[in-house]
């Protein structure tokens, strides 16, 4: 779809030869494997491709991941799709991306049927309590690593100030955040984003091979357009179930814009699958992140857990096996057609200074997005009541004081001093906040 089989036997051979068999047992390790965030996971690729099977060079690796960085979607699962692309062209591609999500997908579907399952059950209450308040201290963490990566000049910092602002108290939608940010960078940072780049000698055999094909590049837009959309026709016109229609076309925007990674997803999320649709409440959101968390795969599969319950509390168990399906095919099909539209030519995209300049305010935006999402979910997790008051186009958010949950804060306090000052594993430390939350939950 997106090369020639001649082109594809080209690449094969810019780096040590990788058949399709090896590549999908790889990748199958790699997604089994995937734990701990898309740093975690990029870490766990460069290791296996780079050093251990030397089927990519260092630079040739990073030139991926700097591409990767300027898509939407989660920048791991479309490294290891382009990874795969690399290797063995489109085929390569749709086994690496697939077997890098199917692990995560499976193992969060059970999770989920769990959660719906026992969600009633005293037990249960105190293990997410501990687990929500250490899923506080992770989003902070993620908006630390992401500001000092992102805010690098003054106007870096008042878009995001601006983006803050824009979400947690006029409540604007998270695309028009993104498009102003996008659009204001073009035009006024691409001056700072004038980045040489070098190209690997693999990198610079496709690039020879890849000149721009109008036939080609229409030909992949109109099948990955089709793939996409096709289902969402399906659901509209055929299946008639009105909430299918919705949750369909809202995770096919979700896909659109949602630059800067799960925590970017989120905050859109969280304001309107709890705000605008009310499928949930804030805290089966938060849940769901810490369920996400513990499962390997891209984070973005919270977004699976959100249709699962959705479904599930729209309809049953049925409804909800059916919004997962085309939560995950609307979600990561465009992932797959983005690569597989742009990888040809991204030395071409990623030397352009006005996309660069987009890319560095979206993603400054979308610190002051994760700042939203760390304050909302910080009042609605440690304050049993929350009032929300409106004052002309202002909205703000005023915890009762009296109603503060004071076992978030002792054990998100104590997820803080494991994860910053002792650099325990993420995974030992939802282990270690669910016991505290249980505990609580006995003692209280």
């Amino acid at each position: 779809m997106a090369v020639s089989a001649t082109d594809e036997a080209k690449i094969s051979t810019a780096s040590k030869p990788a058949r399709l068999r090896d590549i999908f047992w790889v990748f199958v390790k790699i997604g089994l494997l995937s734990f701990g965030g898309p740093a975690g996971q990029i870490a766990l690729m460069h290791r296996i491709l780079v050093d251990e099977k030397e089927w990519l060079d260092e630079q040739s690796f990073l030139n991926a991941l700097n591409f990767c960085m300027l898509l939407p979607g989660p920048e791991a699962m479309q490294l290891a799709t382009f990874a795969g692309w690399r290797l063995r062209g489109v085929s390569g591609g749709l086994i690496a991306g697939s077997l890098f999500v199917m692990p995560g997908a499976v193992v969060m579907l059970a999770l989920s049927i769990s959660y719906v399952a026992f969600s009633g059950a005293p037990v249960l209450s105190g293990i997410f309590l501990g687990v929500k308040a250490a899923i506080l201290v992770v989003v902070v963490q993620a908006l630390i690593t992401l500001s000092r990566r992102a805010l690098t000049q003054i106007q870096h910092y008042v878009i995001s100030g601006a983006a803050f602002v824009g979400l947690f108290f006029l409540n604007l939608p998270y695309p028009v955040i993104v498009i102003a940010s996008g659009v204001y960078g073009a035009f006024f940072l691409s001056a700072y984003h004038k980045r040489p780049q070098i190209l690997s000698p693999e990198d610079a055999q496709i690039s020879e091979l890849s000149a721009f094909s109008f036939g080609r590049f229409a030909i992949t837009l109109g099948v990955g357009l089709c793939l996409w959309l096709c289902p969402l026709v399906i659901v509209f016109w055929g299946v008639g179930v009105p909430f299918l229609a919705e949750l369909g076309w809202f995770f096919s925007k979700l896909a659109l814009v949602t630059f800067g990674g799960a925590y970017a997803v989120l905050a859109y999320m969280a304001q309107d699958v709890v705000g605008a649709y009310g499928w949930l409440n804030p805290a089966q959101v938060l849940d769901g992140l810490g369920l996400a968390e513990t499962t390997p795969g891209p984070l973005i599969l919270v977004t699976q857990f959100v249709a699962f319950v959705a479904g599930f509390q729209q309809g049953g168990y049925a409804l909800a096996l059916m919004a997962v399906s085309l939560g995950l095919w609307v979600t990561f099909v465009p992932c797959f057609l983005w690569i597989f539209l742009g990888a040809p030519y991204f030395q071409r995209l990623s030397s352009q200074p006005r996309l660069w300049g987009a890319l560095g305010a979206v993603t400054a935006a979308v610190v002051g997005v994760i700042l939203n999402l760390s304050v909302w979910f910080a009042l609605q997790v440690s304050f049993g009541t929350v009032l929300e008051l409106r004052m002309g186009l202002l909205t703000f958010w005023l915890p009762q004081l009296a109603s503060v949950d004071l076992r978030v804060i002792v054990i998100a306090t104590l997820s803080a001093i494991l994860i910053w000052r002792f650099k325990l594993a993420l995974g030992w430390v939802l282990m270690g906040a669910a016991g505290f939350g249980l505990l609580f939950d006995l003692l209280v």
